[in-house]
C-alpha cells in the first residue's frame, strides 16, 4: 500500500520534459517528509511512558522504596541491561528514600517488578553508588 499524492496543483507549474522526474522527486520529498512526521510523534509519544524523575515515578509507581520480585501480575516489568539504561539501581537493606533505591521484600511491597528479556517497560542498571537518573 503506497501513499498517493494529487500533484495537479504542482504539476501545471512544471511543463517541459523534466514533468515525470519532478513529479516523481517531489513525491519521494513528501514521503519523506511523512515517515519522518511519524517516526518522530512516536518517538515522542514513547518518552511520555517513561520516568517522570522529578518524582521518581513510573505510571504513578514510586520507583524507589520496597520492592517484591513476582512472576506474575507485576506493576512493572523491567530488563537488566549493562548500557543504556533507563534507571540506575542500588540494593540497599533499609531505607530506600532516594531515586533508583530498591529494598528486596517478601511481602507488603511499594512495587511489584517482574524481570524480562524483551519488551520491558523499563531497562536499569544495578549500581553500587549514584542510583537514580542516568
Amino acid at each position: 500500500m503506497g501513499i498517493h499524492f494529487d500533484l495537479e496543483i504542482i504539476d501545471s507549474r512544471f511543463r517541459g520534459n523534466d514533468n515525470v522526474v519532478m513529479k516523481t522527486h517531489l513525491k519521494k520529498i513528501f514521503e519523506l517528509i511523512l515517515i519522518t512526521l511519524t517516526v518522530s510523534s512516536f518517538l515522542f509519544a514513547q518518552d511520555n511512558n517513561k520516568i517522570d524523575f522529578e518524582n521518581c515515578t513510573f505510571k504513578e509507581f514510586p520507583l524507589y522504596g520496597k520492592i517484591q520480585f513476582v512472576e506474575s501480575f507485576p506493576d512493572i516489568t523491567v530488563q537488566i541491561v549493562e548500557s543504556f539504561p533507563d534507571l540506575k539501581v542500588k540494593i540497599v537493606n533499609s531505607f530506600p528514600d532516594d531515586c533508583g533505591e530498591w529494598q528486596i521484600v517478601e511481602s507488603f511491597p511499594d512495587v511489584k517488578i517482574k524481570i524480562v528479556d524483551s519488551f520491558p517497560d523499563l531497562k536499569i542498571k544495578f549500581v553500587e553508588s549514584f542510583p537514580g537518573k542516568p
